[in-house]
């Protein structure tokens, strides 16, 4: 099967920012339990922008809701690019990422339901859905040429599906009041980018501006705006040549660098200041954190094996290429690392309630921590054996 090379270029810029990512992880946790939390959250909070267009927001705001929509529109690009003419390109392997998913957020919902069911953390049930498209796809890069380039793609269009139905989710059960006139007008922009592409214009002019217009009317209809991104890349056209660029590909190799190494660790930075009180390790071995710990670390890798392994047996899906099912394993748990999604849901749930918020940050946390640790050696390890094997013969 084949793999673009555009694809390995953005894995390979993955690779060599996942350990500044991490150190921004790092940092931001410092930063938050020191004398600076404080100070760094009132940046955060800080409104920048202009009132005469309702775009006054916070900075975190505008890190989550402008910067993301741009990582999610390079890695839609990087999706699309795939299902034309690499390693989606077939309906067996470019199911598999959509039954997974599935498997993967019906799962872990489910066994928070069975830990919470009945109590005040009910409607939490959506925490342990999401997987973190950032630090999974990082993590899954710093292992190299020990995973096959083919279940990165998968693990990516996984996560990618997955946060697409955690947007759904928030839009139909967290979302107080969806404007629909914006609605509407994110359906006209649709329209004016399918349009473009129809009558083939290549200038990239022609999509930025629509797409500008199309994450201001998503943000305001009320759902989250960082779908409009991967709206746009879906827009974009590209082609089946391997000597002629396409639009796709020259918008994908100009975002490389300002995504991997700007965009990321700015997110890390703003979304990893938790600040760790008392009481939030007892708040782990409670049914809250038992259902969100569970659902993430376990619930995870079993709902997209299990979905996977259905799908496959029946051949409608099919394993990605050159990959083994303990690989699946590994990129199942991978695929536990909820983070940021997981952690805005847990705001949204809880929102008049800032101790079940830190407690819900600290679970999420811890359950990322342990899925991306086991999931990272599970991988490394079969990495190894595979090397080890090939050396012999």
């Amino acid at each position: 099967m084949l793999i673009t090379d555009y694809f390995k270029r953005f894995l390979h810029s993955s690779q060599s920012s996942g350990i500044l990512l991490i150190l921004c992880v790092l940092i931001s946790l410092f930063i938050a339990n020191s004398s600076m939390g404080e100070e760094f959250q009132n940046i955060l909070d800080a409104k920048i922008g202009t009132e005469i267009f309702d775009l006054n927001y916070p900075i975190s705001v505008w890190i989550n809701d402008g910067l993301m929509a741009v990582f999610f529109l390079l890695v839609g690009l990087e999706i699309k690019r795939e299902i034309v003419e690499g390693e989606l390109s077939t309906f067996k392997s470019a199911s598999l990422p959509i039954i997974a998913a599935l498997g993967g957020i019906i799962v872990p919902a489910g066994i928070y339901v069975f830990f919470n069911s009945g109590t005040e953390y009910a409607k939490g049930w959506a925490i342990p859905m999401a997987t973190d498209i950032a630090f999974s796809l990082a993590i899954i890069s710093m292992l190299g040429k020990r995973v096959p380039l083919s279940l990165k793609i998968f693990l990516a269009a996984l996560a990618i599906v997955d946060d697409l139905g955690a947007i759904l989710v928030i839009a139909i059960f967290y979302t107080e009041q969806i404007n629909w006139s914006y609605l509407a007008l994110c359906g006209l922009m649709v329209a004016i980018l399918i349009a473009c592409n129809i009558f083939k214009r290549t200038k990239h002019i022609w999509y930025i501006i629509p797409g500008i217009f199309l994450w201001y009317f998503m943000h305001h209809s009320g759902i989250h705006a960082t779908i409009a991104g991967v709206i746009l890349a879906f827009t974009i056209p590209t082609n089946e040549s391997m000597t002629i660029t396409s639009p796709l590909e020259k918008m994908e190799h100009k975002l490389h660098l300002p995504v991997n190494f700007l965009i990321m660790p700015v997110f890390a930075l703003a979304n990893t200041n938790i600040m760790f009180k008392e009481g939030m390790v007892d708040g782990l071995f409670s049914n809250f954190g038992y259902g969100i710990i569970f659902g993430l670390v376990f619930g995870k890798v079993i709902g997209i094996s299990l979905f996977s392994w259905i799908f496959i047996k029946l051949k409608i899906s099919a394993l990605p290429d050159k990959s083994s099912w303990s690989q699946m394993l590994g990129a199942g748990l991978l695929a536990g690392i909820g983070f940021t999604m997981s952690i805005f849901i847990a705001l949204l749930s809880f929102k008049n309630n800032v101790e079940i918020q830190d407690e819900a940050k600290f679970a999420v946390l811890v359950a990322s921590v342990i899925s991306g640790f086991a999931g990272f050696s599970l991988l490394k390890y079969i990495g190894k054996k595979r090397e080890a094997y090939e050396a012999d013969f």
